[in-house]
């Protein structure tokens, strides 16, 4: 059967929520998502009952670390990993991207080349450009094509050179929208011997993730921005992990997760985390069935994931075009991303436009104070930002979820036409 929008909605507590009997409409996702019932559930339960530090003899303690190893089970399922121990978690994808720069460091020597974006958000920049200033490397920038909003794969040839040792770049952009071809792009570097960093935080809400499928050799995301609590993921291939270099204290583990895991986690945050699985879970078995075929080579609770995540991708499709349409209409606004209708395929449903005469700030205003939440500004994706020219007040950025319907987007449309008028 296909997505029930109204039984996903009451898996959604802040959905209900109304302000003076107005009811809200939450476009922010790409900023964070709300959550399920399940995740909240988890959350609430192990705060109760399990609350404790782990690896001790008593029944909180070993709840505790249940909890953590469930978690990590949960994700590796989510992302098709070989492992749990391949999957590292953190507070989120900026802070352990950082750690993890600091580590990667040791692989490489002065004179060593790496790539990164101008389509990027900061957390995928920034961490590598001071890895690269500390280790004297050398830093190349990969552009994106102004017209078509995309890569170009003979721009990223052209950057690879005998002394070219690692790339970052995202699987979707928050501003743009555009979903790049990883799988292609990651072929290309591994045949080069480049190690691949890839962002996948705009990605995860919006489609399924297979990272044996992709042939990458890290990928990063956030809890948080696929409905559930504020937690970072990490996956990297178990024997790149061995390789590197941790930074950790003297008492912690030297096995695999935990000794890229710095310091106490949050437990109720792998809690909700493993509710968030739950949800998706449920969702992949009994309102994705049609999509299950496409991943018969996934066991069990991983196919069901993935053919939710399919399910939400398609329904979001039809969310993306109406928002789509409904922008191109309006006289002096620029979408900043891929508009043509043959072409939606390639992008999430993260929209930003800018508009003559429009203030992003001013008109996100205007618009939470009639219930709908969007966001303005440069959305930490600098150098996009830059490269388009709107570093004056950035865009006003809209980013349905598959919790969202399409009378939101109506009203969401008719609401900023009224503003732009």
């Amino acid at each position: 059967m296909p997505l029930s929008i109204e039984r996903i909605r009451a898996c959604f507590p802040a959905l209900a929520v109304t302000d003076d009997g107005r009811p809200r409409i939450y476009l922010d996702n790409p900023s964070g998502t709300q959550v399920p019932t399940q995740t909240i559930e988890r959350m609430t339960r192990h705060l109760i009952h399990d609350n404790s530090n782990s690896s001790m003899p008593f029944a909180t303690s070993i709840a505790s670390t249940r909890v953590a190893h469930d978690a990590h089970v949960a994700m590796a399922d989510f992302v098709n990993a070989a492992s749990h121990r391949e999957i590292v978690i953190g507070p989120n994808m900026t802070t352990l991207t950082f750690a993890f720069s600091r580590s990667i460091a040791h692989l490489l020597s002065p004179g060593d080349e790496i790539i990164v974006s101008r389509m990027d958000h900061d957390g995928n920049v920034r961490p590598w450009e001071i890895m690269a200033e500390e280790r004297g490397l050398v830093l190349k920038r990969l552009d994106f094509n102004s017209d078509t909003y995309q890569f170009e794969l003979d721009d990223l040839a052209a950057l690879i050179g005998p002394r070219t040792r690692f790339a970052a770049f995202c699987y979707a952009s928050n501003v743009l929208g555009t979903v790049n071809d990883v799988r292609s792009m990651c072929a290309m570097l591994r045949d080069a011997g480049v190690l691949s960093w890839i962002d996948a935080v705009q990605y995860a809400p919006h489609g399924p993730i297979d990272v044996a499928a992709l042939g990458c050799d890290f990928l990063v995301c956030s809890a948080y921005k696929f409905f559930g609590p504020h937690q970072g993921v990490l996956w990297a291939r178990e024997a790149l992990l061995d390789r590197l270099k941790p930074y950790k204290l003297r008492a912690a583990s030297n096995d695999l997760p935990g000794r890229f895991e710095t310091g106490t986690p949050s437990y109720e945050g792998m809690a909700g985390m493993l509710g968030t699985i739950d949800y998706l879970a449920w969702l992949g078995d009994t309102m994705a069935q049609e999509h299950h075929a496409s991943f018969d080579h996934l066991p069990g609770r991983r196919r069901s994931l993935h053919a939710a995540m399919a399910a939400i991708g398609a329904y979001e499709q039809t969310l993306g075009r109406q928002l789509i349409d409904g922008l191109a209409a309006f006289a002096g606004v620029r979408i900043h991303g891929i508009s043509d209708p043959q072409q939606l395929h390639k992008r999430a449903p993260t929209v930003s436009i800018t508009a003559r005469g429009m203030d992003p700030a001013v008109a996100a205003r205007r618009l939470g104070d009639m219930g709908i939440f969007v966001t303005h500004g440069h959305n930490y994706a600098l150098h996009p930002i830059e490269r388009l020219g709107l570093t004056n007040g950035g865009v006003l950025r809209i980013g349905p979820s598959h919790y969202n319907t399409a009378a939101e987007l109506t009203r969401t449309l008719d609401t900023l036409g009224g503003l732009l008028e």
